[in-house]
């Protein structure tokens, strides 16, 4: 009889608001089931802390040179973790075997091979009492890989699942944008690659100028004029960018520079046509396999929400491309990447890869996450 493994992800990821939360059971191969689903706003402190420090660390050595500010986050942001961790096992009637913990991404170089999550696994497992899986992108980076993204191979577990005709592509957006191509349901020949910023410049831009934390519906953009001018350079500069050829971005890699001279709405409508525009032009290229092919795009992440951003990107695509949240298919779009980190730690604690060379560009499929019992 296979054994059922119930596991909680956790994940903050780039836009850094807060932690989503989910459990699921699972085998760690062709099956899952979600049992709960909630999101933690982080406290003001945290949010203004590491909005922060991320925008002093630009480089490898700014890590050594704020050394003390971020073990003192590392800290706060794991006595988050565990608050969060212990009101939800309060909440249902059940025991999970491990946590699967992503941390907070402070600083992401594929070039450098170095990708920096802060969040102490050690201290996660002590407070929980719970065996903690976490460091889950040093072994795909020590074998060749980009370190990210690894939710992949969990896309295909939904579609397959789901039993989604294919092709079928998951477009994430979150602080930046990434897809994911599916064009079988059980080989590992699946594709993945970052596309470029998702939510990261509009939020940035947003929260640079007012009290807000994004741009709620494209609402700001929508009030806006697109800059056709700065527009038009700013893609010709990110085309000549010389790291085109990595697949997995930092936040780090994109400026909201350009726009600084606009005013709030016509900046926040430039950098929306700016994200579309790149989204757009690298999910063709990246599918250009199925280009001439009915083709799902089914989108996740806080992005999708923002509707002028997803009608932008819409425009720039061929009308085969049927652009729709994943959410259709009674798929929670908000947990995805939570749900993925729980089901990694599953795959991880049985010697599973996950991830392969066709997403991270790893040499081989990796098996990757360290386990933590400290209690």
């Amino acid at each position: 009889m296979e054994k059922i493994f119930t596991a909680l992800g956790l994940m903050s990821g780039t836009s850094g608001d807060g932690v989503d939360a989910s459990i699921i059971s699972s085998n760690g191969v062709d099956n899952y089931s979600n049992i709960l689903n909630k999101y933690f706003k982080y406290d003001q402190k945290i949010y203004e802390k590491l909005h922060y420090l991320k925008a002093k660390i630009s480089k490898l050595e700014d890590l050594k040179k704020n050394e003390k500010e971020i073990y003192s986050l590392e800290k706060n942001i794991t006595l988050f973790h565990a608050k969060v961790t212990n009101e939800v096992l309060e909440s249902i009637d059940k025991n999970i075997d491990f946590i699967g913990f992503h941390g907070q991404t402070l600083y992401h170089n594929p070039l450098e091979k170095i990708s920096k999550q802060i969040g102490d696994g050690n201290l996660l497992s002590q407070l929980s009492k719970k065996k903690v899986i976490y460091n889950f992108r040093k072994n795909d980076i020590q074998n060749g890989g980009e370190g990210a993204p690894l939710a992949p191979v969990f896309h295909k577990l939904i579609i397959k699942q789901n039993k989604i005709d294919l092709p079928v592509c998951i477009l994430n957006i979150g602080g930046i944008a990434n897809a994911t191509l599916i064009n079988d349901y059980d080989k590992d020949s699946f594709l993945s690659r970052d596309l470029g910023p998702g939510n990261c410049l509009i939020d940035e831009w947003v929260r640079n100028n007012i009290k807000k934390k994004f741009d709620f519906n494209g609402d700001i953009a929508k009030r806006g004029k697109i800059n056709n001018l700065i527009l038009n350079q700013a893609l010709e500069n990110f085309e000549n960018k010389p790291n085109q050829k990595i697949s997995s971005f930092d936040i780090k890699d994109f400026s909201v520079g350009f726009v600084r001279g606009l005013d709030l709405d016509d900046g926040a409508a430039t950098l929306t046509e700016f994200t579309a525009r790149i989204i757009g032009v690298e999910l063709l290229n990246f599918l250009s396999d199925v280009k001439d092919k009915p083709c799902k795009i089914l989108i996740c992440g806080g992005g999708r929400k923002n509707i002028n951003l997803i009608e932008r990107i819409k425009n720039t695509t061929p009308k085969n491309f049927i652009i729709q949240p994943i959410d259709d298919y009674g798929v929670d779009g908000d947990y995805i990447e939570s749900e993925a980190f729980a089901y990694l730690a599953i795959r991880s604690f049985l010697n599973l890869p996950i991830s392969f060379p066709g997403t991270t560009k790893c040499k081989a499929p990796t098996i990757g996450g360290v386990l933590i019992k400290n209690f």
